[in-house]
């Protein structure tokens, strides 16, 4: 499916509908096969022992995936996650950004199923892999 929303327009719509965490993101890349988004890694998102929290992953794929499905579908607020897994591979390098590589592997009428990796910036081995599902509004 073409894009319809490119970098500029997801990120402004990221600012618009979710302030309160648009600031953690920035969306690197987008086109027909993968959706890249950088998480700047801050002390609020670290755990006991210096790492980044499981929660924090979490969120960078629940992101990534939202805004792959809004690249292609435009300015779907009410499209939600409806089911996740998601495998802690290693523990992510101290001091890096983490960067998920979103790619969509169904997008139906209804439901939307999307694959991300995450990675610790500059290291090609995953530190987690998820697999979302998310569901779709009837559109008019």
């Amino acid at each position: 499916m073409p894009i319809v929303m490119d970098v500029d327009a997801l990120m402004e719509f990221l600012r618009r509908e979710f302030p309160q965490v648009s600031e953690d993101f920035v969306i690197e890349e987008v086109t027909e096969e993968l959706t890249t988004v950088r998480l700047a890694v801050g002390e609020r998102h670290l755990r006991p022992g210096g790492t980044v929290s499981g929660p924090t992953m979490f969120a960078l794929a629940d992101v990534g995936i939202y805004l792959a499905i809004l690249a292609r579908l435009g300015p779907v607020a009410l499209a939600v996650t409806t089911n996740c897994s998601i495998d802690f591979l290693r523990k992510p390098a101290s001091g890096r950004d983490l960067v998920s590589k979103t790619r969509i592997l169904k997008l139906g009428r209804v439901l939307v199923v999307g694959d991300v990796l995450i990675y610790s910036e500059g290291d090609d081995r995953p530190v987690a892999r998820a697999s979302l599902t998310y569901s779709i509004p009837p559109r008019a």
